[in-house]
């Protein structure tokens, strides 16, 4: 399920912050180390988590603590004001996988969620997503993360094989030079 929210527009007139960009495995699925996956628009936490948490605390319950991994974010703050509530927030280098955000909601439960870096390519970022919301995966955010820059990493590398290719007169040479029953055969 992907969620998102409609634009609510914030009391001086101006839209507020766009709705998160989020995506979530379907409610009622079996447990998973992934619960869905969010490709913040920045690195600052403070500016981000509201957003989020305004689409997730109808769904989840209240959020109350998140924690997260101090090398995706230059600044951790201990609150966030969110709509009505503070959200804590805390920090954790070994134990926590650094592309993921711990959610927990009072007597309600927890919840992992992949954090895409801000930075990453729309590509990129919607296998992210994908991935991340299957509930069949069992993958964490960290291997995801590694699986997608290897998948990144084979697609540019195919793209400049098939550049020099071309440059050579690839196609070209090569549709003159193969009879028509091979090519045939080549193109199942």
């Amino acid at each position: 399920m992907t969620a998102t929210v409609s634009r609510p527009t914030a009391s001086e007139g101006r839209p507020s912050a766009p709705p998160p960009r989020l995506s979530l495995a379907p409610a009622g699925s079996a447990p998973a180390l992934l619960d869905g996956a969010w490709w913040p628009r920045s690195p600052d936490l403070a500016a981000e988590l509201p957003a989020l948490m305004a689409v997730l605390d109808p769904l989840w319950g209240r959020i109350t603590r998140v924690t997260v991994h101090p090398t995706q974010w230059p600044v951790v703050p201990r609150k966030v004001p969110v709509a009505g509530h503070v959200v804590k927030v805390g920090w954790f280098r070994a134990e926590q996988d650094p592309h993921e955000v711990l959610l927990l909601s009072y007597h309600v439960g927890r919840w992992n969620l992949l954090v895409v870096p801000s930075r990453t390519p729309a590509a990129s970022a919607a296998w992210l997503m994908a991935a991340a919301s299957d509930p069949r995966r069992t993958a964490t955010g960290s291997e995801l993360t590694t699986e997608a820059a290897r998948l990144r990493s084979v697609a540019e590398t195919d793209r400049t094989v098939e550049a020099v290719w071309d440059s050579e007169g690839g196609h070209a040479a090569g549709a003159s030079a193969t009879p028509s029953r091979s090519r045939a055969a080549d193109a199942v």
